[in-house]
């Protein structure tokens, strides 16, 4: 039996994203905007939640294309206020839109998003190899300064805590505990 980071054992669900996705790096933009829209929806909810209908956000947000929700109409956000396969709150609703325009922004500006976001650890991942799960933040002045940057850029639901889940997600930081099988891989 594999040993896991503890909070990724309530179910396959849990199981199989920590184990094909949580930790390990995102270079792409697509996938870091999908997982920047999940995060800033998950805020004051359990990533257990968001995860449960990532698959019903994927269809009812474009395949999270940036491209095409930057253009969504009053329409369209009243479609997905509608849409209980979703989190039908409509500040987050109209952050996906707001902040596909920051990010294409910050695409411009850096050539990728991509670029712009992992400049905040030159490149690589920071590895905080925490013995328990109980010793990983849900905050650091890193994760603070990244959420300042951002809200300057005109991003919104990027706090301190909703970055940091956002950095563990895409390995900026690798959170896994230190007899976590991942670490073998």
């Amino acid at each position: 039996m594999k040993t896991r980071c503890s909070w990724c054992e309530k179910d396959d669900l849990y199981r199989k994203y920590h184990d094909e996705e949580w930790g390990f790096p995102v270079y792409e933009d697509a996938k870091l905007f999908e997982f920047l829209v999940l995060e800033t929806f998950q805020a004051g909810l359990s990533w257990h939640t968001i995860l449960k209908k990532r698959e019903n956000f994927r269809h009812a947000f474009n395949n999270f294309d940036y491209k095409i929700i930057a253009n969504y109409s009053e329409d369209k956000i009243q479609e997905l206020l509608l849409d209980t396969g979703i989190i039908r709150n409509q500040l987050k609703i109209r952050s996906a839109v707001s902040n596909s325009n920051a990010f294409m922004k910050v695409q411009d500006e850096f050539g990728s998003f991509s670029k712009y976001i992992w400049s905040f650890v030159n490149g690589k991942p920071i590895d905080n190899n925490p013995k328990s799960h109980g010793a990983i933040p849900a905050t650091t002045p890193l994760s603070d300064e990244i959420s300042k940057d951002l809200k300057k850029r005109g991003f919104k639901f990027v706090g301190s805590t909703v970055i940091y889940a956002q950095m563990q997600a895409t390995g900026m930081v690798n959170d896994h505990v230190a007899d976590c099988w991942t670490r073998m891989k």
